[in-house]
């Protein structure tokens, strides 16, 4: 892992930080509290996963270190957080601010060492964030950006994939950083859409 890809790294977690400010006051004024708070915590702990990965990647291509409890905890962190997002969204379209959706309770499911449950979560959280982001863009009559979102969950279930691939090898890190970096790019693009009057 070189230094150079461990900087690529960051650019992904800005763009998705990026769309999830966007997200954020766009949706604000019709979003519950609840589902509001929800989908903050979500976004923030993907972004707080992300940041502490490439951090991690940074600090081993340096050669200052390898913080392997930054890395072990990015799976985790952004499957839960993707999770809460794509319950929030789900709140948002079958309890929307003006019907009291108040009565949304959520828990975040305890955690373990297995993975098989975080890739559920992960794949769960992604179709609630992007697939219901995309259903309310539809509502809005935003085909463009319902179509972006739907392409932004592909790239997203693509990373999944490539995260099980050998990641020994240079050119897979570098193929994942560009599928990455082209999702986020898409989900902001989309973000965007979504909340331009």
């Amino acid at each position: 892992m070189s230094v150079p890809m461990a900087l690529l790294d960051f650019v992904p977690v800005i763009l998705f930080l990026i769309a999830a400010v966007v997200l954020q006051r766009g949706l604000y004024a019709v979003m519950s509290k609840g589902a509001f708070a929800l989908f903050s915590a979500g976004t923030i702990m993907v972004i707080a996963a992300g940041l502490m990965k490439a951090c991690w990647k940074l600090l081993y291509g340096a050669g200052i270190c390898d913080f392997q409890r930054l890395n072990q905890c990015f799976f985790p962190m952004q499957s839960v957080g993707f999770l809460l997002a794509g319950v929030s969204v789900a709140a948002l379209l079958f309890f929307p601010q003006n019907k009291g959706s108040e009565r949304l309770l959520a828990a975040a499911p305890a955690l373990f060492s297995g993975t098989m449950i975080f890739v559920s979560l992960m794949v769960l959280g992604c179709l609630g964030f992007c697939g219901g982001l995309g259903i309310l863009a539809a509502k809005r009559k935003k085909i463009g950006a319902a179509v972006l979102f739907w392409v932004a969950f592909v790239f997203m279930l693509m990373m999944g994939y490539l995260s099980s691939r050998d990641f020994t090898q240079a050119s897979m890190n570098w193929i994942a950083e560009g599928v990455n970096l082209a999702g986020q790019a898409v989900l902001l693009a989309a973000a965007r859409k979504l909340v331009k009057e």
